[in-house]
C-alpha cells in the first residue's frame, strides 16, 4: 500500500488579503439563506489588522488581540430607516490575528474564518452565543 506524499509547504504562502474575502464571501455565502437575508446591505472588509483607533478603543494589549469588528448600528439599536449619512454596517475580518491563531490552534481556517465572521455578524443581531453556534452548524 503506497503512503500518501505529505504536502509540500515549502512552496506555501500565507493566504493573501484576497484569499480571505474568497474565503469570507464563501462563509457568508454557506450561511442560511434566512440569516443572510437579514444581513441585506452588510459589507466584509479584510485587513491585515486593526488600526491603531480601534486597538485604543477596544483596549487591546496587541493588534494580535483583535480577529474581527463590527461596526455600524445594529438592528436592535436602530429603527426601520437609516439616518442620512449613516454608514453602512460592517464586519472586519482581521488577517494576521487570524493567522496567528490558526497557527497556535488545531481548527481548519475556514471554520475559524467562519466563526468570527459568525460572531461579528451576530453582534449586528444581538444573538447569543448559543445562537452564533447554531447557525454556525447550520453552516457546516
Amino acid at each position: 500500500m503506497k503512503s500518501e506524499t505529505p504536502l509540500d509547504w515549502t512552496l506555501r504562502t500565507a493566504p493573501s488579503l484576497a484569499d480571505f474575502q474568497v474565503m469570507a464571501d464563501a462563509a457568508y455565502a454557506a450561511l442560511p439563506a434566512e440569516f443572510r437575508a437579514l444581513c441585506a446591505g452588510l459589507i466584509i472588509h479584510i485587513d491585515d489588522f486593526p488600526d491603531e483607533d480601534t486597538c485604543r478603543e477596544m483596549d487591546c494589549e496587541s493588534e494580535f488581540d483583535l480577529l474581527g469588528l463590527f461596526r455600524g448600528r445594529g438592528l436592535a439599536q436602530s429603527d426601520a430607516t437609516a439616518a442620512t449619512g449613516q454608514l453602512p454596517n460592517m464586519v472586519w475580518l482581521y488577517r494576521r490575528p487570524i493567522l496567528d491563531y490558526w497557527a497556535e490552534h488545531d481548527e481548519r481556517l475556514g471554520d475559524i474564518v467562519t466563526h468570527v465572521l459568525v460572531h461579528e455578524i451576530g453582534h449586528h443581531f444581538g444573538f447569543s452565543d448559543d445562537d452564533m453556534e447554531a447557525i454556525e452548524e447550520a453552516a457546516r
